[in-house]
């Protein structure tokens, strides 16, 4: 399997990212992760998606950093400083949960309080479900876990076609597309960082056609197993989406119904804040993450 490497240099003083970078091997890539915070602290995973990298959390990090917690942030296989298989077919569904528990097993990481958002909740979530012993509790935002029972909005179908037929994909205006926040120009510039041109963004891609969106989708036998756990999960569960996303409004519903760990659980919607909730409400949503993990 081929694979590309962003050069350093894409990488140089971007605003408001000052983290040390750290590596780890995964069948053979080298997968970036940022990791601040005391390491004898309580863990939490940030999750971002597509087609986003660890940028989204920087405004996260700090606070949580400043609680005392050890926050770790991966850069998914294709995405940010982690290596990128150059083609499209290199990616699957199955593959991405194998690299996050690959990498979680790597660190060692146990006690884990997960936040995930977008695939990485299609990614989180899985890993959560079948590796339960790993994880204290779960928070997620703007994401879901998809069967292919359901019917996709149209906002969804819409981003796919685009994703895959579209000769143009800028990765800077399309998070600002998901965006309340109007980003400034070196903002966008460090959300192209990863991609210097179009054969790094493979990974970015194949992500919207690996939802599964049939009932015979290669991941929705697995996707039913992780639910039918989720319906049996009594750890702390919080849902905190936005108001202003498209695309996963009202996917907080199933998991406050049918999760026993969010019951009586005060759930949180973040106001003025579009599918990259991160963005928009990075210090609240984080302030939010620390105020779930003191009461549970």
């Amino acid at each position: 399997m081929k694979t590309l490497r962003t050069p350093d240099a894409r990488f140089e003083n971007l605003p408001g990212y000052p983290f040390r970078p750290n590596y780890v091997d995964i069948d053979g890539m080298r997968m970036h992760f940022v990791d601040e915070g005391p390491r004898d602290g309580d863990v939490v995973l940030l999750l971002h998606g597509e087609p986003s990298w660890s940028y989204l959390y920087r405004s996260m990090i700090p606070p949580l950093k400043r609680a005392g917690l050890r926050v770790v942030a991966p850069d998914l296989i294709g995405f940010g400083k982690s290596d990128k298989p150059a083609r499209k077919s290199d990616y699957s569904y199955a593959a991405h949960v194998s690299w996050m528990k690959q990498f979680i097993e790597a660190l060692e990481l146990r006690g884990i309080t997960l936040f995930c958002q977008d695939w990485g909740s299609l990614i989180g979530l899985r890993v959560a479900a079948e590796n339960e012993q790993r994880f204290a509790r779960i928070a997620v935002g703007n994401g879901g876990l998809p069967t292919g029972d359901q019917d996709m909005p149209r906002a969804f179908k819409v981003w796919r076609a685009f994703a895959r037929f579209s000769p143009w994909f800028p990765i800077g205006r399309i998070i600002q597309s998901g965006t309340i926040t109007e980003l400034s120009d070196d903002i966008i510039a460090a959300y192209d960082a990863p991609f210097p041109s179009s054969k790094y963004k493979a990974g970015a891609r194949a992500f919207p056609m690996l939802v599964p969106t049939t009932p015979r989708d290669p991941a929705s036998d697995s996707n039913r197993a992780a639910w039918k756990k989720f319906s049996e999960w009594q750890k702390p569960f919080l849902t905190t989406f936005s108001n202003r996303d498209p695309i996963t409004r009202g996917g907080e519903v199933p998991w406050q119904k049918s999760v026993p760990g969010a019951k009586s659980r005060a759930h949180v919607k973040i106001k003025n804040a579009g599918h990259f909730l991160q963005e928009d409400k990075g210090p609240e949503l984080a302030e939010v993450l620390l105020k779930f993990m003191r009461e549970s």
